[in-house]
């Protein structure tokens, strides 16, 4: 079984970077037909998908935050990461990491971390 677990602060400060990990246990992040991503949930906004990175380490990522958003990964430690800059207090949100597993054509197989709570704020 996948599980995902999110770590990183709970609280940064304006202007500043946030920074998430994703630790991946019960398979390898460089499975073939994996897909790893970062969405996160706000009252003002509801469920947002940010980015993901692949199986061979290539990044998606939402048109709306590309420019301050960057997906990396760490295969020594199976993990992969979240870095947003310059945030601001709307960034406020539930961060979820993810899996998604393209079993055969079309069939996918989907796995959650529980979220990390990242408050923006001074």
């Amino acid at each position: 079984q996948v599980q995902l677990q999110e770590s990183g602060p709970g609280l940064v400060k304006p202007s500043q970077t946030l920074s998430l990990t994703c630790t991946v246990s019960g398979d390898s992040i460089t499975t073939s037909n994996y897909y790893w991503g970062w969405i996160r949930q706000s009252p003002g906004k509801g469920l947002e998908w940010m980015g993901a990175i692949d199986y061979e380490g290539i990044s998606y990522y939402s048109p709306s935050l590309k420019s301050r958003t960057s997906i990396s990964r760490d295969t020594s430690k199976n993990q992969f990461s979240l870095q947003l800059s310059s945030v601001i207090p709307e960034d406020t949100a539930v961060y979820f990491c993810g899996g998604r597993h393209e079993v055969r054509e079309r069939i996918f197989q989907d796995y959650w971390g529980q979220g990390t709570q990242v408050t923006v704020s001074s």
